[in-house]
């Protein structure tokens, strides 16, 4: 599977140009589907199985990046965030437009400024290609993050896991899946724009209509120096949700993921995220309302080029999502 997120992670797609990930993903999931389609927003919605309950799951296919707002008098790229970008990561940092340019972040005043905090509007984007030219920029393109997928010891570092490797996990799943059946209908969507606020899993959920919702995304770690304050640890499982801050796991999915996590001897910790949500937040609110639950795997550095995970928690991650979704699911009232 790792030469799959190396392929996704790397690939051009910020929210709303989503494109080239939806069609390397489609060449890797049409053989596997009983029934695929994009939806008019540009998710790709695949089924496997024919049963009576209804389950989707969602990993997004989108990445943050930035989009041209003007070109000043210099001819230096001015832009807008497209997501949540940090100011700390951008100084340096290489982008790609669609069009093949790759420029370099720069910013103002940048030695008699070092210790200064930053903001979005003190960067630019250099496009020179010589004294007085520039590469073919106009207003409106948008940009991705460039950066190589590596890998050290254990650890799978890159741009964009977030959340390409949970399109990755959905994928081997739907493989595994399609060789053991599933006695449920099972709705893979690999959605758009969730780092703008989560609007194809909005639209996919509606016409899906499921009856259990699970994002599949990832989640920041505790475990750095001076981490966040979240009991989540790289290389100690998958990471099952209870609550962030756009949705409260019902108990019983939080207990029916936990129970098939313990019977197949998966490792898991528990999710509590103060800071951020996922595709969850709207499938909950679908139509008259879907039980929806989670899974993350663990990442360190999110928002960065160089976001890091774990071999065995993407591992977990996979094997508590065939689990689930290849056995017996009975949704009571809470």
């Amino acid at each position: 599977m790792e030469a799959l997120i190396k392929r996704l992670a790397e690939a051009w797609g910020p929210s709303g140009y989503e494109h080239h990930v939806r069609d390397l993903i489609r060449a890797e999931v049409e053989p596997l589907a009983d029934e695929l389609w994009v939806d008019p927003l540009g998710n790709l919605i695949c089924r496997i199985g024919q049963g009576d309950l209804r389950i989707m799951t969602a990993a997004h296919m989108d990445e943050i990046g930035l989009i041209v707002g003007h070109l000043d008098r210099q001819g230096y790229v001015r832009f807008s965030a497209i997501g949540g970008l940090f100011p700390a990561m951008l100084f340096g940092a290489r982008v790609r437009f669609e069009n093949g340019v790759t420029g370099t972040i720069g910013v103002e005043n940048q030695f008699s400024k070092r210790h200064a905090v930053y903001n979005v509007n003190d960067f630019f984007v250099d496009v020179s290609t010589s004294t007085d030219a520039n590469a073919e920029v106009r207003v409106g393109d948008p940009a991705g993050f460039v950066g190589e997928v590596v890998t050290r010891g254990e650890r799978i570092i890159g741009k964009s896991l977030d959340d390409r490797i949970g399109c990755a996990i959905q994928i081997e799943a739907m493989r595994r899946i399609k060789e053991t059946g599933t006695p449920h209908s099972v709705y893979f969507a690999f959605t758009v724009q969730e780092e703008v606020g989560s609007r194809g899993a909005q639209t996919a959920a509606y016409a899906i209509e499921p009856h259990l919702g699970i994002a599949l995304d990832v989640t920041g770690a505790g475990d750095p120096p001076n981490g966040e304050r979240i009991g989540i640890h790289l290389g100690k499982g998958v990471a099952i949700k209870t609550r962030d801050t756009g949705l409260i796991v019902p108990a019983a999915i939080r207990d029916l993921f936990v129970t098939r996590a313990e019977e197949a001897g998966i490792p898991y910790q528990l999710e509590v995220l103060e800071g951020g949500s996922t595709d969850g937040r709207v499938i909950q609110l679908a139509r008259a309302g879907v039980p929806t639950g989670a899974l993350s795997v663990p990442l360190r550095y999110v928002h960065t080029p160089s976001e890091t995970a774990d071999r065995g928690d993407v591992q977990a991650t996979l094997d508590l999502l065939v689990a689930i979704l290849t056995g017996p699911v009975e949704l009571g009232e809470e």
